[in-house]
């Protein structure tokens, strides 16, 4: 008889520094998706769905699609929403009951109003649902705050390898694969959690260069030992007030206590050890300008402050306001603004007009406000069909207007907030990267799988902003202590 898999999950980075709730339409407005809707969305995504469809349907198992939620990252989910979406969820599983394993995708960092640790509870529910003897295996973003409850309403969870995240589909497999070998009986995965008390500065999780190189190098050999099934680095997400904030380990092993133990003593040791790689060295716009000059062109400048991936609301105008005050550079930006859309949608290509767009939080959020000629007014869908940042195929911006300022920078004006992930953000609309000597995205490592191919340089710039790098400026209640970088260990 034909073993059968449901697949289900709600996925969220919620940044707990926002004070606008995440409701229902920004689910809606992303991905609210049901049955079958689920598969073709993601059958030929660079996402972790797809490759664990396309292990199972090599194995002819039966995959039952239940429900799939998610959202730009944001602020917390409002507690109606996240019920709804629960109940939803649950009720089409107990449609589809029995099944003989479950497939999830959480992320690992989402937060509601009612439950600080979301996925802990969704996950909790599910378990309850199918009893202990049905294996639960998933995945992970390694921007996880992992808790205590998700590792005990699991078998296995697999984190992504990469950041910018370019390897989800492949970490979709590897989960896939061991839910069959549990399922034959060829394994009993029992995972370990090594919560650690320290956090990595945003800025530094990026997984291929220094220092994450030798902490990877590090995994990857310990994950090579007989009985070590999987060995997952939890870089964390710094901006979520919750106790489970921080990095952290999951190791799975083969029915091996002893094994699990010692993986997660040897990568916790090397961390205490080398825990001052971690926190970051940071430069400002104004330290930054002045290297533009001599630096191969164009220029990717990282808006860490007003990352889109991290939940930032995507409409600073603090990098674009210090490049039109130099004025010696000509440069791209995206803003998310609908209600500047509205406005430049009453006028007509090549009209020139004073236009008020974005935000400044150094100065109480005050809009930029300068003259534009307006170039083009479209819908903003585009497609990526490459591994990028986020494994998505499918984007929508909604209403889009580009405009130029007095002094030749472009402004690509946005309905709905996407986060920078891909260069088809800019080229499926005409806009050519190598026409400017900076291009701003709004992010930390994530854009630079999209944007490393056309920008030569990359600079990180320490932006003001609810994802700013130095996160010991956040006013933090409910986190662990003592932890690094906050109190010395």
């Amino acid at each position: 008889m034909t073993k059968r898999i449901a697949l289900l999950g709600i996925y969220h980075e919620s940044n707990t520094f926002i004070n606008t709730p995440v409701t229902r339409i920004n689910f809606e407005q992303a991905r609210l998706l049901k049955g079958k809707d689920i598969l073709h969305e993601y059958r030929d995504a660079f996402h972790e769905i797809g490759g664990m469809m396309e292990v199972l349907e090599q194995e002819a198992i039966e995959l039952v699609p239940v429900f799939y939620a998610t959202a730009t990252p944001g602020g917390i989910i409002a507690a109606e929403t996240y019920q709804s979406l629960l109940t939803e969820m649950l009720a089409a599983l107990q449609e589809v009951l029995p099944v003989d394993g479950c497939l999830v995708v959480p992320h690992g960092a989402a937060v509601s109003e009612d439950y600080p640790d979301m996925d802990g509870h969704w996950l909790s529910l599910l378990r309850e649902m199918v009893g202990p003897l049905i294996p639960i295996i998933g995945t992970l973003d390694p921007h996880a705050n992992v808790s205590p409850a998700m590792i005990a309403a699991t078998d296995a969870l697999v984190a992504y390898k990469t950041n910018p995240h370019i390897d989800q589909r492949e970490t979709g497999r590897a989960a896939a694969r061991l839910l069959l070998q549990c399922l034959q009986g060829k394994i009993k995965p029992v995972q370990y959690l090594g919560m650690l008390p320290l956090a990595i500065s945003m800025e530094q999780q990026y997984t291929m260069q220094e220092p994450c190189v030798s902490l990877y190098q590090l995994a990857k050999a310990i994950n090579q030992r007989a009985g070590i099934l999987s060995v997952s680095v939890i870089l964390g997400f710094p901006y979520a007030d919750v106790a489970e904030m921080g990095s952290a380990f999951i190791v799975v092993t083969d029915n091996a206590p002893a094994l699990g133990e010692d993986a997660i003593g040897e990568l916790t040791s090397y961390m205490r050890e080398h825990k001052a790689l971690f926190t970051g060295n940071r430069q400002s716009v104004g330290d930054l300008l002045p290297l533009v000059a001599a630096a191969e062109k164009p220029v990717l400048m990282l808006d860490m402050g007003d990352n889109v991936g991290g939940g930032s609301p995507g409409n600073s105008t603090i990098l674009l306001e210090a490049i039109e005050e130099d004025c010696r550079y000509r440069t791209f930006i995206c803003i998310y603004d609908p209600a500047a859309v509205a406005i430049a949608s009453t006028f007509n290509p090549k009209d020139t007009f004073d236009l008020s767009f974005g935000g400044n939080c150094s100065r109480q959020g005050a809009a930029f406000s300068t003259r534009v000629v307006l170039q083009q007014l479209c819908d903003g869908d585009f497609k990526e069909t490459t591994p990028r940042h986020g494994g998505q195929v499918n984007y929508d911006m909604g209403k889009i207007a580009i405009v130029t300022t007095a002094n030749g920078n472009m402004v690509m004006l946005t309905s709905l907030r996407v986060p920078p992930f891909s260069l088809q953000q800019l080229t499926a609309f005409g806009v050519a990267p190598a026409a400017f000597d900076i291009v701003v995205a709004k992010g930390v490592n994530a854009p630079v799988a999209a944007y490393s191919s056309v920008c030569p340089t990359i600079m990180q710039v320490d932006t003001p902003g609810v994802t700013q790098a130095n996160m010991t400026l956040f006013d933090y209640k409910h986190r662990r202590k003592p932890m690094f970088p906050f109190e010395e260990i």
